[in-house]
């Protein structure tokens, strides 16, 4: 049978719809190489980890938070004593970023987000340095290690659950009546012995508020003021007359005359010392000489007696000795 030479239109609305879908899909891929620079030309960078967790080959590399390549490749090193450098890892940055990248770049890893995707970070460098050349080598610094946060947050918690359930206790023996605290909860009487106190004390300072006692005089009187000021002034009288240069005290405290005097015959009396010590007068010779002193004990002795004896029959010593004229 011969095949009908003309196009149907059930035909023409296939075609079309091929042809729609194929245009979608090419725009869609176009519009995805654009979003992930899959057809802009790249150049690689190398740069070294000690742990690439939760990171993956074909993961994000960003410069400034902005998206600009993807990891290439994930390598082991041989195992030596820097464990900083335990992965080597190919970035592939777009050619559009090359000037951002310089020397004084470095790579981090960070997550995006809080619990996100690992991604690589690139902080852009300064005029200072030279752009990165393909094939370089791009230090790293170590990145937050999240799962020793959430450990750590782990502890905390279990913490805080230990904290709350002694806040538990205790607030359970408040409510008990345990303890003081407990007591000043729960126990009316001590809460009267409380008022009973305030009340006294209020009577207290209403006493002591009483104009005709001593605490209220001394409040709201004027006089022990008036008089401390009097005494004040005639303390400042007396130090003014103390200072004065007439009066015996003043002379005392100003003039030197008193007390060179004073030096003058304390040096006179070491000199008469010295001399009664070291000298070779009776007196020193009495201080030191012990036979005078017995000779002069002796006498002193003799002539005591002899006045006893004079005493006792003064004919025997003294006739002849007064002589009565007429």
């Amino acid at each position: 049978m011969k095949r009908p030479s003309f196009i149907s239109w059930e035909q023409i609305r296939v075609g079309a719809v091929l042809l729609l879908g194929l245009a979608i899909l090419a725009i869609a891929i176009i519009r995805l190489g654009a979003a992930t620079s899959l057809f802009s030309s790249r150049y690689p960078l190398t740069t070294f980890l000690a742990n690439a967790n939760g990171l993956r080959v074909g993961g994000s590399v960003m410069v400034a938070g902005k998206l600009a390549g993807t990891v290439r490749s994930i390598e082991f090193l041989p195992v030596d004593p820097d464990t900083t450098r335990n992965l080597r890892l190919v970035l592939e940055l777009d050619e559009a970023v090359r000037d951002q990248v310089r020397g004084d770049s470095r790579a981090k890893l960070r997550t995006v987000g809080l619990l996100g995707d690992k991604v690589i970070d690139i902080n852009p460098g300064t005029l200072e340095y030279q752009v990165l050349a393909a094939g370089d080598t791009i230090p790293s610094e170590p990145s937050v290690d999240y799962d020793l946060v959430i450990e750590r947050a782990s502890g905390a918690i279990d913490e805080l659950v230990t904290l709350t359930g002694d806040l538990r206790t205790i607030t359970g023996g408040l409510v008990r009546g345990e303890g003081t605290f407990g007591q000043l909860l729960t126990n009316r009487d001590l809460y009267d012995e409380l008022t009973g106190t305030l009340q006294s004390t209020n009577h207290l300072v209403a006493r002591l508020q009483n104009p005709n006692g001593t605490m209220g005089r001394l409040l709201d009187d004027p006089s022990l003021y008036q008089n401390l000021v009097a005494v004040t002034g005639s303390l400042d009288s007396l130090t003014v007359r103390l200072q004065s240069t007439d009066g015996t005290l003043g002379r005392l405290m100003r003039d030197d005359t008193l007390y060179t005097r004073m030096v003058s015959v304390v040096g006179q009396a070491d000199s008469l010392l010295h001399l009664m010590h070291d000298g070779n007068g009776t007196v020193s010779r009495l201080l030191t000489d012990q036979q005078l002193y017995d000779r002069l004990n002796k006498t002193v002795t003799d002539l005591n007696a002899l006045l006893e004896a004079v005493h006792k029959d003064p004919r025997r010593y003294l006739k002849g000795l007064i002589k009565i004229g007429f």
